[in-house]
């Protein structure tokens, strides 16, 4: 073996040795309770309990979910103090009970939140919620929880029927300074602000404010009766939608849930999963945005995080790597990156989680494009291919590009930057993903 091979030996031994110990640290803190021990009694020494579900059959899953992306600019000294936050989100699965994850990761100080709610919204594109729907949310038996700076808090189970294909409201108050305020920013999707603590209004008159992120949230958890495990999407601005038509949920995700459903009630013989977005816009294997904790933190930080986390993952989709040819100065160095994406896969059986991938879509034409960077993409993608990556390969690549100029996007599938697809070629995306490698047998010998 040439000394060059022992270096990427060595790098892909040093990543996945990265990828294990944050998997074995998320787990403690899991294990461990910490994301629900922070709950503290509300101003009035008084304990909620009531709207706690009850212990029922089913299995918990991701109905949907974001990731934590970094601080939302402006908002390092107050936070969103004294004002109520209402995030729409979309589910994937319905349940009779459902939980929430807070997030305070990038917080420099802690979070107290005194008030939290669920709700099925009211129709589309509103901040109303259905009266009949709206519980209190608690946290070890209490309304008000302090989410420590850099960690979570994850709600009571509490009893509420959650559609599939609906539009949920969770809403927050705070009535003291925190700051900056962990967000998602790339959410297409327009969530709701107001003046004081309206977290139990059913009404959207106090709900002036509008923004295009998700803040705090990130995951909506049900006690399903018609999914039996999670699918966790796993990617950068592909998998993120930044080009998907606002409030429209046409992420191909999204798309891959709808699909994936659809044949369950056809009677098809594929899973039934419910499917949860991970995709950063940006995200890359290897590098970590800037700042302690890292913005935008790369694939391989944010694994155990972000997928081996959720509950019930029975297959993780990784759609990740173009950020790293793209955002590189020099071309970047394909065995590299591949030995990242194979440190995920082996953290993924680790835990007994089957792995799918996709190939690296074409760019020419995008402002990033180069000769040098198109060489990389094509040797990560023979890798990719070769089947010594992932447990199943889904080619979007050979789905979405132009027949006659391979390099580049199909037109009928380009948003216009040459690097994103626009809602048709999200759908695309979608179709062409093979449902029956969802069924978890069978995993790759790297």
């Amino acid at each position: 073996m040439t000394r060059r091979h022992h270096g990427y030996a060595l790098l892909g031994a040093i990543v996945a040795l990265i990828v294990a110990l944050s998997a074995a640290l998320y787990a403690g803190v899991a294990a461990d309770g910490t994301s629900r021990g922070a709950a503290a009694a509300d101003g009035a020494g008084r304990r909620h309990g009531a709207s706690a579900a009850p212990v029922s059959a089913g299995t918990w899953v991701g109905a949907w979910s974001a990731s934590p992306v970094g601080g939302e600019p402006g908002t390092g000294t107050n936070g969103l103090a004294g004002r109520s936050v209402r995030n729409v989100v979309h589910t994937t699965a319905s349940g009779t009970s459902a939980r929430v994850t807070l997030s305070n990761l990038y917080g420099r100080s802690a979070l107290t939140l005194t008030h939290a709610s669920i709700a099925l919204a009211a129709g589309h594109d509103t901040a109303a919620a259905d009266a009949g729907t709206m519980r209190r949310l608690t946290f070890g038996g209490s309304a008000s929880v302090v989410v420590p700076a850099g960690g979570q808090a994850v709600s009571d189970a509490v009893a509420i029927r959650v559609p599939r294909g609906a539009d949920m409201l969770v809403t927050t108050y705070s009535p003291t300074p925190s700051g900056p305020v962990t967000y998602h920013p790339r959410a297409r999707q327009v969530s709701y602000v107001a003046d004081g603590d309206r977290t139990e209004d059913a009404g959207a008159s106090a709900y002036t404010g509008q923004t295009p992120y998700w803040r705090y949230l990130t995951a909506l958890d049900v006690l399903s009766d018609d999914s039996d495990g999670t699918v966790v999407v796993f990617g950068d601005s592909l998998t993120d939608g930044i080009t998907s038509t606002q409030g429209a949920n046409r992420r191909w995700p999204d798309v891959l849930a709808g699909r994936l459903r659809r044949a369950v009630q056809g009677g098809s013989d594929v899973p039934r999963y419910s499917v949860v977005n991970e995709g950063i816009s940006g995200n890359q294997v290897l590098a970590d945005g800037l700042g302690r904790p890292a913005e935008n933190e790369s694939g391989v930080g944010r694994f155990a995080r972000d997928v081996l986390s959720r509950p019930d993952v029975k297959v993780v989709v990784i759609d990740l790597g173009i950020n790293d040819i793209l955002r590189s100065r020099r071309p970047a160095d394909p065995d590299a990156v591949v030995a990242g994406l194979r440190s995920l896969v082996r953290a993924a059986h680790a835990r007994g989680v089957k792995v799918v991938g996709a190939t690296l879509m074409p760019f020419e034409g995008h402002r990033g494009w180069t000769p040098a960077r198109e060489t990389v993409r094509q040797e990560i993608n023979e890798r990719i291919r070769s089947g010594r990556v992932y447990d199943a390969v889904t080619d979007f690549d050979k789905a979405l590009r132009d027949p006659y100029a391979p390099n580049r996007l199909r037109p009928y599938y380009d948003s216009g930057d040459h690097l994103h697809p626009n809602d048709s070629g999200f759908t695309k995306m979608a179709e062409e993903f093979n449902l029956p490698d969802l069924r978890t047998a069978g995993s790759t010998e790297l």
